[in-house]
């Protein structure tokens, strides 16, 4: 059995970890795997970039701003991708992320029905439902059940400038998405399985299956981090954030931060800006897709912190918690999942307020590092990914 895994990454960020990791699980299974993607630095025979440099992919950023027909650009790098296909002769397609500025959703459906190929297709958010966004739990919106239009979104990834076209989106979208004989949908969450069997892509089967992780990597690692930052006597609140001001949450560690004791400290991982606005209770460092690196972050720290507005299911929190640290976050989407009453505090979804609440439980030691240990081994890639193989199968 030949699988192909398509998402617009491989190898970094969440979802190109877990295409990866399906890859490595697949091969050590006796199924050859094989991935597509926009552009990766892993450079290896079972690994196709569609990428054409990045100018072209600029372009076609430009004409989703310009024209707001997200989806259905990028002609050039989906031919490629069929010719690979051709090449490679999947048995089934599976696919993750298909937004991302890099495919034409309606070739790759017309060469999945020209085929006759089966397809897995995980939705790690609501975009495949949707006529333009890819959450709309935090603006509110339910146009998704019955068809979207005056989009109130429009100026949210993906951006389009001048033009709402979520109408016409939706419309093609459901025509194209439809259109597959056999299909088997995957959430990570229950949360987003009921959302799915809500929309249009509720006539098929939906299944959930939660995200894994590799608890080999994410496991307490020993390193000299809290020297290097100077806070061995502080109890340090983790967090992973890009910015200071978005549905990720960064803005909350900056209304934290008025309300931490004189050793309690902030530790920002992957910021990429807003430095000039911290205060000096907060330490930040510098982006990282090492997840050896990420879990020595996770070990050090006492309690992370994830303020998310909008999430599907959350792969930090099951990152930190593999590596025995407790987990604070808010009541959202499907982030609640991953935790016990062993293991982990909720929020009120807005709430700093309840956020320190939940901090202020873990340093009052209500949680033990071995039954977030022990939680997180739930959800290991080997357990999580094997219940993808029973689908391959049944397809």
């Amino acid at each position: 059995m030949r699988i192909l895994q398509i998402n617009s990454v491989y190898g970094i960020k969440s979802t190109g970890r877990i295409a990866y990791d399906l890859v490595e699980i697949q091969n050590e299974n006796g199924i050859e795997g094989f991935a597509a993607c926009s552009s990766t630095d892993i450079k290896a025979d079972n690994v196709f970039s569609m990428s054409r440099g990045p100018l072209w992919d600029k372009l076609n950023i430009l004409k989703t701003r310009l024209f707001g027909r997200h989806g259905f650009y990028n002609k050039a790098e989906t031919k490629g991708l069929c010719s690979y296909m051709d090449k490679i002769k999947p048995d089934i397609i599976h696919l993750h992320n298909i937004h991302g500025h890099y495919i034409n959703i309606e070739m790759l459906f017309r060469y999945i029905n020209k085929h006759n190929i089966p397809v897995v297709w995980t939705l790690h958010d609501c975009w495949a439902f949707t006529g333009h966004c890819p959450h709309f739990d935090y603006a509110g919106c339910d146009k998704w059940k019955t068809g979207c239009h005056h989009c109130t979104l429009k100026r949210g990834y993906p951006c389009s400038w001048f033009f709402d076209r979520s109408k016409k989106n939706y419309a093609d979208k459901k025509r194209i998405f439809t259109s597959v004989d056999r299909m088997h949908i995957v959430t990570p969450s229950g949360w987003l399985a009921e959302l799915a069997k809500e929309s249009f892509l509720g006539k098929y089967p939906v299944s959930v299956v939660h995200n894994g992780i590799d608890t080999e990597v994410f496991k307490f690692t020993a390193s000299d981090i809290r020297k290097e930052l100077s806070l061995e006597d502080k109890f340090v609140i983790l967090g992973i954030v890009s910015n200071l001001n978005s549905t990720k949450g960064g803005q909350y560690f900056l209304e934290l931060s008025k309300m931490l004791k004189e050793d309690e400290h902030i530790l920002l991982v992957s910021l990429e800006e807003g430095y000039e606005k911290l205060p000096k209770n907060i330490t930040a460092v510098g982006r990282t897709e090492n997840a050896r690196e990420l879990a020595k972050y996770y070990s050090l720290a006492d309690v992370f912190v994830n303020p998310t507005l909008q999430d599907t299911f959350s792969m930090i929190n099951l990152e930190s918690l593999a590596c025995s640290t407790p987990v604070v976050t808010f009541n959202t989407g499907g982030c609640t999942e991953s935790l016990t009453k062993d293991c982990g505090a909720v929020a009120e979804k807005g709430s700093t307020k309840a956020l320190y609440e939940g901090i202020s439980r873990v340093r009052n030691k209500e949680f033990r590092r071995e039954d977030c240990r022990a939680r997180g081994l739930d959800f290991s890639r080997e357990k999580k990914f094997l219940q993808y193989i029973d689908i391959y199968k049944a397809l």
